[in-house]
């Protein structure tokens, strides 16, 4: 379940990409299946970087032509010389971290000149009914601490030196599952209700329904449950001009 579209991104051959905040690796590891693309995923939770090594063996049917690699590093300290990276994705980290525009001054310190970043943050209105259904939702260590408007956290990264170039919205199937989720939030996902509908999820994710995936797309624009946006970094490298309207 991908968040990020590469296609924006230009995602490609020789690059060197930081997915930062990497979880279990899904775009890390999708990213090492496109043509010669070096990958870096970093966490801080141990156990998901386990699932995530634990997935490279998976892609070698693939026959992928880059490399991947993960570490455990905090994002407002990361271990990477300035300039170490074509583009970076951050999906779904900033709402986790109480100084985050420390870390979009670190993303700006380590990707290059005219490189390219991905932030997805999730959409604020679906977010803020998740927050009056249910308290432990916010609360709950790890969990989401603020909720983002998308012109303000776009204006943030501009400040920076960044030029946001494109937008979209992913996940809309995905808001009524956390509105269930946190309005029977002392039942879990063992909720009858709940466990339904990530089944619907999973069967649609699986199976792919071409009508499931119409809906999807004309609800991410104004539903989308997550907020996906991309930047130019101001400046240029060899190999790739300024163009923001591309």
């Amino acid at each position: 379940m991908l968040t990020v579209d590469f296609g924006w991104l230009a995602l490609g051959g020789g690059q060197r990409c930081l997915d930062l905040g990497c979880g279990e690796g899904r775009h890390t590891l999708a990213g090492y299946l496109r043509a010669d693309v070096d990958m870096v995923g970093v966490d801080l939770a141990s156990a998901d970087l386990l699932t995530a090594r634990s997935r490279i063996g998976d892609m070698a049917g693939y026959h992928p032509q880059g490399q991947v690699v993960f570490f455990r590093a905090d994002a407002l300290r990361l271990p990477f010389p300035d300039a170490s990276f074509d583009r970076i994705i951050c999906s779904e980290v900033l709402e986790h971290i109480p100084n985050y525009l420390s870390v979009i001054e670190e993303i700006d310190r380590l990707l290059k000149p005219g490189g390219r970043l991905c932030i997805s943050v999730p959409r604020a209105w679906p977010e803020q009914i998740c927050w009056w259904l249910s308290r432990e939702y916010r609360t709950t260590p790890g969990g989401h601490i603020r909720i983002f408007r998308r012109s303000d956290l776009c204006r943030e990264v501009e400040r920076q030196g960044f030029r946001y170039y494109h937008g979209h919205g992913a996940h809309a199937l995905h808001v009524p599952y956390w509105w269930l989720r946190c309005l029977f939030w002392r039942q879990g996902a063992e909720h009858w209700l709940v466990n339904q509908y990530h089944r619907l999820l999973v069967w649609e994710l699986t199976t792919g329904p071409r009508f499931m995936r119409w809906i999807d797309r004309f609800l991410n624009p104004f539903m989308g449950k997550s907020v996906v946006m991309y930047f130019k970094k101001v400046g240029t490298s060899s190999g790739e001009k300024m163009d923001v309207a591309q």
